[in-house]
């Protein structure tokens, strides 16, 4: 992946920075956890029979991952005695499309012109099928929506739409535009200069393909030093590799361009936490702390809960991290 931090106006550096670009975000919206799905669709955690009242966790993922992130958080949850459903959005999962070039042995050359289905997928799409999710959810009580990621562009959505249906939005070191349209624009900020997603290399797609790829199971170590740099620095290289191997290849470009702007009319209503990775080197703290900024610019009256904790991109590798901060707006919610 070429340097953000060398513009061009030439044509040709300008192609590879759009490739670049596609790359970054394929990668730093990647989710966290490990793997398990119950279902297809989703996973869940489910405890305490239908309790009306007590809330449930909709879990949402990043780019280019699903729900089996979270399943660690998930059975933590559960052993707290709380409701909980991970989504996987359209495309993921396995729903997902993995390119016959990607498997092994790989064909590279063909990876790089390989069409994608999820090319069609847009943010209405995520946003549509969370807000499915959420219905259904919200008949037995409060509903927390969590997006970790380019996760927290759908809660944009999704609270654009439903606000009425949602208790609370929780963005874990998540992308939440609001001055900023997108998640393209935020990442071309100063305050996301330093991130080391910009050393990961992405798959030099054509742009008429409309995906963005990464080739995570590529044999390169400068590819795995650079992932794990950008999403799990203080993990163990088995670790690391684990964490990559329930990540997808493919994501539609489409997302991170799109305008994703909560809307103060609408999501500005529901009350809102953002959990600072203060380790976060895909997100870094000073990208998440422009998006905390500009959404309370945006809604005064309603400004986020702020906590932190020393987490990377991938988050705590102790799902009690997760089920703690949850617990806390949990509380806030009955």
């Amino acid at each position: 992946m070429s340097d953000f931090s060398d513009v061009s106006g030439t044509s040709e550096k300008a192609d590879a920075q759009g490739q670049s670009r596609r790359g970054v975000l394929k990668a730093a919206v990647a989710g966290a956890g490990a793997v398990t799905a119950v279902g297809a669709g989703a996973s869940v955690a489910h405890a305490g029979g239908r309790r009306r009242g007590a809330p449930t966790f909709v879990l949402v993922h990043g780019s280019g991952s699903n729900s089996f992130s979270w399943t660690p958080a998930l059975g933590e949850l559960a052993l707290r005695g709380h409701r909980a459903i991970a989504v996987d959005l359209p495309g993921h999962g396995l729903g997902a499309y993995f390119p016959e070039s990607y498997q092994a042995p790989q064909d590279l050359e063909r990876l790089r012109t390989e069409p994608s289905p999820i090319a069609e997928v847009t943010l209405a799409d995520f946003a549509a099928h969370v807000v499915d999710v959420v219905r259904r959810a919200h008949r037995n009580g409060p509903v927390i929506l969590v997006g970790q990621s380019m996760g927290g562009v759908t809660l944009n959505a999704v609270a654009n739409q439903v606000p009425e249906l949602v208790s609370h939005l929780v963005y874990a070191s998540a992308f939440c535009p609001t001055k900023h349209t997108s998640v393209m624009q935020l990442v071309m900020t100063p305050e996301a200069s330093s991130s080391a997603m910009f050393q990961i290399p992405s798959v030099r797609t054509p742009p008429e393909l409309g995906v963005s790829r990464v080739n995570w199971r590529s044999g390169d170590p400068a590819l795995f030093a650079a992932a794990k740099e950008a999403l799990a620095a203080d993990w163990s290289d088995a670790e690391v590799r684990a964490l990559l191997n329930i990540l997808e290849p493919d994501e539609s470009a489409a997302v991170p361009a799109a305008d994703a702007r909560g809307l103060p009319a609408t999501w500005g209503r529901v009350p809102r936490t953002y959990i600072r990775f203060t380790e976060d080197r895909a997100i870094p703290p000073a990208l998440q702390d422009l998006m905390i900024r500009e959404a309370d610019e945006v809604t005064p009256r309603n400004r986020f809960r702020v906590r932190s904790i020393a987490a990377p991109h991938f988050g705590p590798r102790d799902p009690a991290v997760w089920a703690d901060e949850l617990d806390l707006v949990a509380r806030l919610c009955r």
